[in-house]
């Protein structure tokens, strides 16, 4: 909620405002009794040590689940704590693979992982765009270097060639003395790991020192506060987002215009996962007939339901069946859909 990507753990606050609305003005009756319920919401400021003290917190007032947290590096660390005490956690936006793979029982998310991400940017970088060789930028927490080394490995499966890998902080914005090593290097692609507040300075950084590479990136900048921060510098770059493009979610229209309306303000990633989240676990509460986490933990996992951003179903990890990836590109100033891989089956 501070800091500076507060713009997307606001963005994910709203969309979990949303549903509770939604929720409290249908009259939820859960195992015969109408229930009201209430957001209880934290800030983890994006650091691991604090992510785990928050869900300290959380776990000691009592909350029966938990969306979030917001980032990999938070949402790992955090979800030993909900899983000793065995309360539901759904991600609406952490990728990292690692997430879903440590056994737990009660960890879920609601967008594909960084596996089919890296995948998908790698094969786009080498099929689409035609590049051979690759310089790779990442922020080294969870999320951006995790994401960084999944698309480092599909881009030699392809045959491209790395020409360099460097690595910065989550909180840089002088990136000029590694984008003159990268720039000798003369690669067709420059590949950044981390979220918009670094990868908008990048991006004009790199036009200031004419570089012609493409920048590419994750989810982390697929965002409209990239391209206000990066101005004329975010014209032609291309990052992905988990999920099929808005235009293709059952429920993004109207969800926008809702979101719009009550908060003034463009959806910038994650709201829509973070409503469908709670969807979920309400959805599982009613099917269990209790709001107790150990009577409806069991449910969750069995979830099929259509929200928002489309089909919701797990499979044995957590992970969402048929998770899909868009890639965008900004074109006059805005994020255009390039193209879409996997997802449901039509």
């Amino acid at each position: 909620m501070t800091g500076p990507i507060a713009h997307l753990g606001k963005d994910n606050e709203f969309g979990a405002r949303l549903a509770i609305e939604d929720l409290n003005a249908e009259g939820v009756e859960i195992g015969g009794k109408k229930v009201k319920f209430e957001l209880v919401s934290e800030d983890d400021q994006g650091d691991p040590k604090i992510g785990t003290q928050v869900a300290q917190r959380l776990v000691d007032a009592g909350v029966v689940g938990v969306v979030g947290h917001l980032n990999s590096g938070t949402t790992i660390p955090a979800s030993k704590i909900y899983s000793d005490a065995g309360i539901p956690q759904i991600s609406p936006s952490a990728t990292n693979p690692d997430y879903t793979k440590q056994g737990y029982k009660t960890t879920f998310r609601v967008i594909a992982n960084d596996v089919q991400q890296g995948k998908a940017l790698g094969e786009f970088a080498v099929d689409t765009l035609k590049a051979k060789k690759v310089a790779i930028i990442d922020d080294r927490t969870a999320y951006g270097q995790g994401l960084a080394d999944e698309f480092e490995k599909a881009i030699k499966a392809k045959g491209g060639e790395i020409a360099k890998r460097e690595f910065t902080t989550n909180t840089a914005t002088d990136f000029n003395a590694i984008l003159t090593s990268i720039k000798s290097a003369q690669p067709d692609v420059i590949f950044y790991g981390g979220m918009d507040a670094q990868a908008a300075p990048l991006a004009k950084q790199m036009q200031r020192l004419g570089i012609k590479a493409k920048l590419m990136g994750g989810d982390g900048w697929q965002t409209p506060e990239f391209i206000k921060l990066a101005g004329e510098a975010s014209e032609g770059q291309y990052s992905s987002s988990c999920g099929v493009p808005r235009d293709k979610m059952p429920g993004f229209a109207a969800f926008n215009d809702r979101f719009k309306a009550k908060f003034n303000t463009e959806v910038q990633i994650y709201a829509p996962y973070e409503y469908d989240a709670v969807k979920v676990l309400v959805d599982s509460m009613k099917r269990a007939g209790s709001t107790d986490p150990k009577a409806y933990l069991p449910e969750v996992g069995k979830t099929q339901m259509t929200g928002v951003t489309g089909n919701i179903a797990f499979d044995e990890k957590g992970d969402i069946k048929d998770g899909a990836v868009t890639v965008y590109q900004v074109k006059g100033g805005k994020w255009e859909v390039v193209s879409t891989v996997g997802g449901p089956a039509k």
